[in-house]
């Protein structure tokens, strides 16, 4: 159970946390791409043997007929027949949508796709993200990420075309063109799944985006509503641990004022290396706390660890020895044999695929002010924000390029006219709850959320302690997906087994 959780929990610290980091301080997500390229060469010999790996022939542009768009890049993707009806009964392709990791990370601790592929006798395909893992265009991560002439074709509108060329490829393949396809995906695998159905209707018969934030870019959602969730979940265990992390940053400031200040700081939160500012130390206590915030799932509860250790130093403590206590509790201590808090790195770089992608199209206006959160205020500066995409990367980011595309101003009629079969799930606890859709928008574009779940908790590898509202946020899940395959087995028979959506 602790190694399940492990990998649990790597998944979700390394596949959705950069979104926040991204999008608050452009570039600082590269530390978190270098842990998943080490993590995954390890993990690839430990996938179950019905899991098959091959590559796709994909196509470098998808928008464009210029020679250099023919280009072609080898797309990794992963094959489960395990429990597959086969083509003949239409049995579905349930088809996980990979974000910006590498794939092993959407097939380790995702079981609930599995649990759908045995209820529904599904096939399982996995497409692992274009300039993510294995699928670098220019053959290698070095020339990928050379420069803004080939981190180009590095968009969510390429990754979407990519998988619908590769899913009709495949069907094609298998004669398999009248099973439905279920698109899943977490975050931004999420987003991908909710815009693949509304961009390619015809391809996706219906999709499932847990945690997916597509609603928050422009002003569609207060710029400090993730912080502020955050916030809530601390004050919610413990009114005296939220007043101690208020309090906390101050008396950091002060400290690192005092004549060797840096020092006593280094020593009392056991930091590695010696602390080079106080803003080293609060960005790193910062991400601590949005990590046990958006990760606050049963059984563990982070947020309940962190406070519990808060809460529970011993009677005299100062406000900076109860937050070290909270800190050493916590999910990036590396457990109690760890012997010192190694601090985040967030110096911007440009070796990092997810950055590119903030920096140019998927603009977060993520930001906080004084008083309206337990954290320093840390507003949203897009003139800032802007600087640093252009110095890394020498390109200018584009805020308002996805509601353009996909909608997101009066969302309701952009997907209760033009779209269907969609279900967005959340966990109130989640940060990331605030950017999603947390009501209907018609009978078949549904939102499915729960009190007390935080991010990506439904797609999760189902345990005996499951509480019962998650079995149940589960279960309504199948009965959707269930009446969309029968809807769709239902039109073949009615069109004499004719493709039609």
């Amino acid at each position: 159970m602790a190694l399940q959780f492990l990998f649990q929990f790597l998944s979700l610290l390394l596949l959705f946390t950069t979104i926040c980091i991204s999008a608050t301080y452009p570039g600082s997500s590269t530390r978190f791409d270098t842990m998943r390229r080490r993590m995954t060469s390890k993990s690839n010999s430990h996938l179950p043997p019905e899991f098959v790996t091959y590559y796709y022939t994909q196509t470098l542009d998808h928008f464009n007929y210029k020679p250099e768009s023919y280009a072609t890049f080898q797309q990794k993707y992963i094959m489960n027949f395990k429990y597959w009806g086969g083509a003949s009964t239409s049995s579905p392709i349930i088809v996980y949508i990979g974000e910006e990791a590498p794939l092993t990370f959407g097939v380790h601790g995702k079981g609930f796709i599995v649990d759908l592929a045995s209820r529904f006798k599904a096939m399982l395909l996995y497409i692992e993200h274009r300039y993510y893992g294995d699928s670098m265009p220019f053959g290698s991560f070095d020339e990928a990420f050379r420069d803004a002439n080939t981190l180009g074709f590095l968009s969510s509108t390429q990754a979407l075309a990519d998988c619908a060329q590769l899913i009709t490829d495949v069907k094609r393949n298998l004669s398999a063109e009248n099973c439905p396809v279920i698109a899943i995906g977490g975050s931004y695998g999420g987003m991908l799944a909710s815009w693949l159905r509304l961009k390619y209707p015809h391809i996706a018969t219906g999709a499932l985006a847990s945690s997916a934030p597509i609603l928050y870019f422009d002003d569609l959602t207060p710029q400090n509503g993730y912080h502020v969730v955050v916030t809530n979940d601390f004050r919610d265990v413990s009114e005296s641990c939220y007043n101690t992390i208020k309090q906390s940053w101050s008396e950091i400031d002060r400290v690192a004022g005092q004549t060797n200040g840096l020092t006593t700081l280094s020593n009392i939160f056991q930091t590695c290396s010696p602390l080079n500012s106080s803003k080293e130390l609060k960005d790193h206590l910062g991400m601590i706390y949005v990590i046990s915030a958006q990760n606050d799932n049963p059984p563990y509860n982070p947020v309940s660890k962190v406070c519990g250790a808060i809460d529970g130093a011993p009677k005299g403590t100062d406000i900076l020895g109860k937050v070290a206590a909270g800190l050493n509790a916590s999910l990036l201590r590396g457990g109690p044999e760890a012997q010192c808090n190694h601090m985040i790195d967030f110096t911007p770089k440009n070796t990092s695929g997810w950055t590119w992608q903030t920096c140019t199209e998927m603009v977060m206006p993520i930001g906080h002010g004084e008083n309206d959160t337990m954290f320093q205020g840390s507003p949203f500066d897009l003139n800032n924000y802007t600087k640093s995409c252009q110095a890394l990367f020498g390109v200018t980011p584009k805020p308002h390029w996805i509601t353009t595309e996909f909608g997101g101003h009066d969302i309701k009629s952009v997907l209760g006219n033009f779209s269907s079969n969609i279900i967005f799930s959340n966990g109130l606890r989640d940060p990331y709850s605030v950017g999603g859709v947390l009501e209907d928008i018609s009978d078949s574009v549904v939102a499915v959320y729960t009190k007390d779940g935080a991010h990506g908790l439904d797609l999760l590898d189902g345990t005996p302690s499951d509480p019962e509202w998650l079995l149940a946020q589960r279960q309504k899940e199948i009965k959707i997906i269930e009446l969309w395959i029968a809807e769709h087995n239902a039109r073949l028979i009615k069109t004499g087994n004719r493709i039609g959506f």
